[in-house]
């Protein structure tokens, strides 16, 4: 199989890898489910990862490559006009139904004790985001109320944690706007 063709089976393994695990959880998800949904022999799956512990990596490090690249964007993108638009786009990108983090934060609470090594991945990722976006709360200019950039990284984890409960997306968009606005 040429290269090239055997890289895009690869991310197209990937791709459906991290619908199954955002659809039924990490444990829930095994090598057989995968192959079945990736239309692959499960033999081929494992000369493509050796392991489901080296696939769960792969996706999470995907991910958080992906959710990166969007964040530096966002805050080098010259569209927003201010600290507080670029914030409030980072949460949007967070928080949402199809969010690239979610992956990350389903990481966070199941793979702790099996995949050490993605769950690292995914703490990192955390870590990372929140120097950004103490960067980003730095920068406010002249706001007499500035969250705490841990504040912000929690907010987006609550409104997360509430439309996953909810299935709704209603009450983010008040909330960042209320959250905001006081800061203004």
């Amino acid at each position: 199989m040429p290269t090239l063709e055997r890289s895009s089976k690869k991310l197209q393994v990937i791709h459906t890898a991290i619908e199954l695990f955002n659809l039924y959880g990490f444990h829930n998800t095994g090598v057989d489910l995968i192959a079945k949904e990736s239309k692959i022999p499960k033999a081929t799956f494992y000369n493509y990862f050796h392991s489901k512990e080296q696939l769960v990596e792969r996706c999470v490090s995907f991910q958080k490559s992906r959710l990166k690249e969007e964040v530096l964007a966002i805050i080098y993108s010259s569209r927003y006009r201010n600290s507080i638009a670029k914030l409030k786009e980072i949460i949007v990108l967070h928080v949402n139904f199809n969010s690239l983090y979610y992956l990350l934060l389903k990481a966070i609470f199941e793979i702790k004790q099996i995949y050490s090594q993605a769950y690292l991945m995914a703490v990192e990722y955390r870590k990372w985001l929140l120097r950004e976006l103490f960067d980003l709360v730095f920068s406010l200019e002249n706001s007499p109320l500035k969250p705490d950039a841990n504040m912000v990284l929690n907010l987006m984890d609550g409104l997360m944690f509430q439309i996953l409960s909810s299935n709704s997306l209603d009450k983010r968009d008040v909330v960042v706007e209320r959250f905001f606005g006081e800061i203004k």
